[in-house]
């Protein structure tokens, strides 16, 4: 009984760092994934382990500068930075992220069809609307808190690649090697699969959603419903829960980054298979090689997965377009209250929407924008890092020399991968 008082603790605990980690890996980050685990087996499994410190870093000083400064990175960069700036990171990353909410539906959509046997490109079209309605009206007319909760328990359903995993024989030895030492093979499809990794599981879409989760939470914590609020300035304690929260997410997020790669490189790269046109390719291929199991729990995994990760795409480019512009914003306020924020989740879905009405391929595009995401990175992370040392933003709050260090070798290492982009794509 006690562990379970302890684990009802910590799931009580969890909150936006727990979400963010956990929409992480969403189905383009499955796709890049599983590419990677296809493509060089066990030999890439050293960077679910090397990545983890600076997502942590990075989402701890995201989350902290809402917390602190009761506003998102928008909102920040808008008070104490050049609007060109603003508006230029503003526009990339909702480009992006309509487009990863696209290639993430038509992802699901596949899968969907895989479950149910419905193949012809009608039912996939269907399936699509189907989906994005689903999904925006769980978004627009459920409360914050029930919302909030769905995606704590729709987190949980990422566990099936762990199962997955555990139903084929490992050789253990190998993957720790392969996770502890890390392999390179030096060629110019190894690097663009390498930029999509960092680009992917540093994502710049979720610094902004973490850092207006907290603010989010704040409200609901301070502020009674029909009443003028003045949010209090964050306490220690705040703080510290929120380290712990974000840690706890990134950790899950990048557990599930390694069995994810480890089921692709038992299964697809032993069979020889190491070129990936889709996941539906992927999941078909799991089925002889892995069983039927494995082939249901990848599948349900990336339907879960978008069910997660698509309104937190939506919603982190209407948190950017709303601080932005000054509009009334979050999921805690009703449609009437925030029209033009919700405006800006249904156009996002909707124009994603296009990518499997078209019948566009979306492991490329899922592929192509953890890249996309690669390039923009550097340049949010090194802003993030400005706002969180900046007094006028973070007061007393401002970090500390562990997490500048990890923040500033990300950038360094984003920087890198971005200029070898241009060389290579």
């Amino acid at each position: 009984m006690p562990i379970i008082k302890k684990l009802k603790r910590v799931w009580e605990l969890l909150g936006a760092g727990f979400i963010t980690g956990a929409s992480d890996d969403e189905p383009s980050a499955i796709a890049t994934y599983t590419i990677a685990g296809a493509k060089y087996g066990y030999s890439m499994l050293w960077a679910s382990l090397f990545t983890l410190p600076f997502m942590i870093a990075m989402q701890e000083m995201s989350g902290r500068i809402g917390r602190v400064s009761n506003m998102g990175l928008a909102g920040n960069m808008k008070k104490h930075y050049p609007r060109w700036l603003m508006f230029f990171i503003a526009g990339l990353i909702v480009i992006a992220n309509t487009i990863n909410i696209g290639s993430n539906m038509s992802a699901m959509t596949q899968a969907f069809s895989m479950v149910t046997g419905l193949t012809d490109i009608n039912h996939h079209r269907l399936v699509a609307i189907a989906i994005t309605i689903l999904i925006l009206a769980v978004t627009i007319y459920l409360p914050y808190k029930r919302i909030f909760a769905i995606f704590k328990w729709t987190a949980l359903s990422l566990f099936a690649y762990i199962f997955a995993t555990f139903t084929i024989n490992q050789d253990w030895g190998n993957i720790l090697f392969h996770t502890l030492i890390p392999t390179f093979h030096f060629s110019k499809d190894y690097f663009i699969v390498l930029i999509a990794f960092f680009g992917t599981t540093l994502s710049p879409y979720l610094f902004f959603w973490q850092a207006n989760q907290e603010v989010e939470e704040k409200m609901i914590e301070q502020c009674k419903p029909g009443h003028v609020c003045h949010l209090r300035p964050a306490t220690d304690v705040e703080l510290s829960r929120l380290t712990t929260d974000t840690r706890i997410g990134m950790s899950f997020s990048n557990i599930i980054t390694f069995f994810i790669i480890t089921l692709a490189a038992s299964t697809l790269f032993k069979a020889g298979l190491h070129n990936i046109e889709s996941l539906q390719d992927a999941a078909r291929a799991l089925e002889p090689l892995a069983g039927e199991y494995s082939y249901l729990l990848f599948t349900v995994g990336i339907i879960s997965a978008g069910f997660l990760g698509i309104p937190v795409l939506a919603g982190s480019a209407a948190y950017v377009i709303a601080e932005v512009f000054g509009w009334s914003e979050g999921l805690n306020k009703s449609f009437a209250k925030a029209k033009e924020f919700y405006a800006v989740v249904i156009a996002s879905t909707f124009i994603g929407l296009l990518i499997p009405l078209l019948g566009l391929n979306p492991v490329k595009a899922l592929f192509y924008t953890s890249i996309i995401y690669g390039v923009i990175a550097p340049i949010l992370i090194m802003m993030v890092l400005h706002m969180s040392n900046n007094k006028k933003i973070m007061g007393t709050h401002t970090n500390g020399w562990l997490t500048n260090l990890f923040g500033h070798t990300a950038f360094v290492i984003m920087a890198i991968l971005a200029v070898l982009t241009f060389f290579v794509l």
